[in-house]
């Protein structure tokens, strides 16, 4: 896959992979199981990091739903953490393939009468980079976004 994290020699990588149905309900879902996730794997409810990863995570579902939705077909979230580095990978993956965000140098601010528009602004001040790619082995796309970690050691 393109864009992966370095991994440095002994690193313990913990992944969590589910679909959820392309709806606001799976959306909601996608984001409560990763925030349990993340406080499982020491990335703890109340800190920054989990709050920040939690948020990215959201925008990124929320996009699949309203964005990425095809009747009768789920979202796939993936969930990658890399320790002690702190990177968090994010994958969001839907079946629209034509329904492309911007690319990251590309994002700007809605006017203020806009009622959307924000959720990559989020996306991009908040991860370290984020990009997307075309689906592998089907139509789509996976958009995806990395943070790191401020309080962990570099890789």
């Amino acid at each position: 896959m393109t864009n992966q994290p370095a991994l440095a020699p002994g690193a313990l990588r913990r992944t969590f992979e589910m679909r959820f149905t392309s709806t606001p309900r799976g959306a909601r879902l996608a984001r409560r199981l990763a925030a349990h996730r993340l406080d499982a794997w020491g990335i703890p409810y109340g800190t920054r990091p989990h709050e920040e990863i939690v948020l990215v995570l959201g925008e990124l579902t929320a996009n699949a739903v309203r964005h990425g939705h095809v009747p009768g077909r789920d979202f796939h979230v993936r969930l990658h953490a890399i320790a002690p580095c702190g990177t968090v990978r994010i994958e969001v993956t839907d079946s629209r393939g034509e329904s492309l965000p911007p690319e990251p140098e590309g994002v700007c601010a809605p006017d203020d009468e806009s009622t959307g528009g924000r959720g990559l602004l989020l996306v991009a001040a908040l991860a370290e980079r984020w990009g997307r790619h075309p689906r592998s082995g089907g139509p789509g796309k996976t958009v995806w976004a990395e943070y790191s970690a401020p309080a962990a050691p570099a890789c």
